[in-house]
């Protein structure tokens, strides 16, 4: 494991040797932040992201001794489709987290059953306001094309989305590389949280990291700068080669 040197935006990076090693290093510090909340509150706010990257750091968390009973669970976006479809973030977090003694976690969905987000996203945001402002921990993943969260590079709501002084935490989002229609946490939702992580595998999206590190393009063109470029909150990102 070796720490990177210094950056020109406030990241720490991590890189392990493979991905069974960061999946264990990574569930390892989020359970330790849920721990830390619990102990101070009573409780503790976890957000996860979805895809196919956090599959194995999902297993090794639902392993991590905790009070799951005293843990909220939600997601940092979710696409608009039904939780038994195989692209539902909210089906991931079911098959490789919420399993054995993390099944006691409080799982807060994204989705609802309405034809687009924007039905269901009144309801959302009133369920949102009833949880601690700031999160326990975050962790995010990236794509190819630098999006993060749902903050895609042509994004309907992208601006608004990464507006600091935004006061929504939720946001519906479509974009040529979505897929379908989505929802999504803001940038201050993110920002505000007490410990934020960035999970990120493989060489290719390695270098997009590093374009982005590098101040390369526009927060619209590699929406993860909005999440590097600014001085609220540490971010930790663990790497693989």
């Amino acid at each position: 494991m070796t720490n990177s040197p210094h950056s020109l935006v406030p990241a720490e990076l991590i890189t392990f040797a493979d991905s069974e090693t960061l999946a264990a290093a990574l569930a390892a510090a989020v359970a330790a932040d849920l721990r830390a909340g619990i102990q101070a509150r009573g409780g503790a706010l976890l957000a996860l992201s979805g895809g196919t990257t956090p599959r194995r750091f999902l297993q090794r968390l639902s392993e991590q001794p905790l009070d799951w009973d005293k843990v909220t669970v939600t997601l940092v976006d979710e696409r608009w489709v039904a939780p038994d479809n195989d692209r539902s973030n909210a089906r991931l977090l079911a098959e490789h987290l919420l399993r054995g003694a993390a099944a006691a976690a409080h799982f807060l969905p994204l989705f609802r059953d309405t034809p687009e987000p924007e039905d269901a996203l009144p309801e959302l945001e009133r369920r949102f306001a009833s949880l601690p402002a700031a999160f326990d921990a975050i962790v995010l993943g990236m794509g190819t094309d630098g999006h993060t969260a749902s903050f895609f590079p042509g994004g309907d709501h992208l601006a608004a989305a990464l507006d600091p002084a935004t006061t929504a935490r939720l946001l519906p989002m479509r974009a040529p590389g979505a897929g379908e229609a989505r929802i999504t946490l803001t940038l201050p939702v993110l920002l505000a949280a007490r410990h934020l992580y960035l999970h990120i595998e493989g060489a290719e999206k390695r270098g997009v990291l590093d374009r982005a590190r590098a101040g390369i393009g526009t927060d619209g063109e590699l929406p993860i700068r909005a999440v590097l470029a600014q001085a609220t909150t540490p971010v930790t990102a663990y790497l693989t080669p």
